[in-house]
């Protein structure tokens, strides 16, 4: 029986490059986006001769996706369709405010696109202008209305916390917006400092929040969201009911997914593997994937459940590994129970709010 997946398809294109963003993309014109979009559908027909894949979700991913264009982003899903066992239950587009005059959204929705994840950030004008992006609160208002007025039901933002200017009340003021705009789905990152961004090189002068101030931002900002009715499921994923990203739930319930295209990475077969960041080596087909590790391991499952909020549960890891969940993670994890960090049951290994803010150390304190 063919293994049911999710298929990712990154995107390299950007209008233009925010000074904050390490995600592999370059400048487009037309000529590069549709030579890429064919290679995009050769590589699936190559694949679809190899593998025995069964897909339900599908994430197109950047970069900014939309600049493809309507046109081009059928194509790829005709390709999909007709080489692969696809039901189709999530199709995700991520876009820009700013790509909206180019797009027609209600072909988008016919095509089978049905949810949307549009980028904010914040919605608050200095801090836009400070992270570079080039829409407006009303560009977004006038996106999330055009797209509901095309049939679409399953919208998702994207914010961001501890910009430098911003404060708890500017960002709270942003969570508000969000939600006045009755969207399903809202996932909000803490900015990362990435090498090799202008960020990076001017953070001197940048006034960055201090690790105390941007824990205030995001336990401010769990509680917004619940006082708003989303619920956290992971660490930076909040959703109405039923509507949780069902492609981003398989990355992290360590379930098979194929990427395609420059940076992308894959989970296939037990195996992990990913193109290299050359949109030039793609194009070529000079290079294919490189094997990266395997995957599936104890350690990395616990690892990526331990990122939802709920966390490891020794039924589900049972049917998985056959065998339960290590007396140790159990023992380790109730120490940090004691400082509010993780809650433990006899069954259930779970991190709070307070505890996701230092996942990283957690998690490999209670696995190592």
């Amino acid at each position: 029986m063919a293994t049911t997946a999710g298929l990712y398809i990154h995107i390299p294109f950007c209008a233009a490059k925010c000074p904050y963003c390490d995600f592999y993309s370059l400048s487009a014109d037309d000529t590069s986006i549709h030579e890429y979009t064919n290679i995009v559908c050769k590589t699936l027909l190559n694949y679809s001769k190899k593998l025995n894949l069964r897909f339900d979700t599908l994430y197109f991913g950047g970069g900014t996706p939309s600049l493809l264009g309507n046109e081009n982003l059928a194509k790829i899903l005709e390709t999909v369709r007709e080489n692969f066992d696809f039901s189709e239950k999530e199709i995700t587009l991520e876009m820009n405010p700013t790509t909206l005059p180019d797009l027609d959204l209600e072909k988008l929705r016919k095509d089978g696109i049905n949810r949307l994840s549009i980028g904010v950030q914040s919605a608050v004008k200095s801090e836009l202008k400070v992270l570079g992006r080039r829409h407006s609160v009303k560009d977004v208002e006038h996106t999330i209305k055009k797209a509901q007025n095309a049939g679409f039901k399953n919208i998702s933002l994207d914010l961001m916390l501890a910009i430098p200017e911003q404060t708890v009340m500017s960002l709270k003021e942003t969570i508000a917006f969000c939600a006045e705009q009755n969207v399903q789905h809202i996932s909000a990152y803490i900015l990362k400092i990435e090498q090799c961004t202008p960020f990076y090189k001017n953070k001197e002068n940048l006034q960055l929040k201090t690790e105390d101030e941007q824990a205030d931002m995001y336990l401010t900002m769990v509680s917004d969201m619940e006082h708003y009715g989303f619920e956290q499921y992971e660490i930076s994923n909040f959703a109405k009911k039923n509507y949780a990203s069902k492609h981003n739930l398989k990355y992290w319930n360590s379930q098979e997914y194929l990427g395609i295209g420059p940076s992308a990475h894959s989970f296939i077969n037990g195996e992990r593997f990913f193109y290299p960041r050359s949109l030039q080596d793609f194009l070529a087909g000079k290079i294919g994937p490189i094997k990266d590790s395997n995957g599936g391991t104890i350690e990395e499952y616990t690892m990526l459940k331990l990122r939802l909020c709920d966390g490891i549960s020794n039924n589900d890891f049972k049917r998985r590994f056959g065998v339960d969940v290590p007396q140790s993670y159990f023992r380790k994890a109730k120490i940090f129970q004691n400082y509010g960090l993780t809650a433990v049951d006899r069954e259930s290994i779970r991190l709070t709010p307070k505890g996701f803010l230092l996942s990283n150390k957690l998690i490999s304190e209670i696995i190592f």
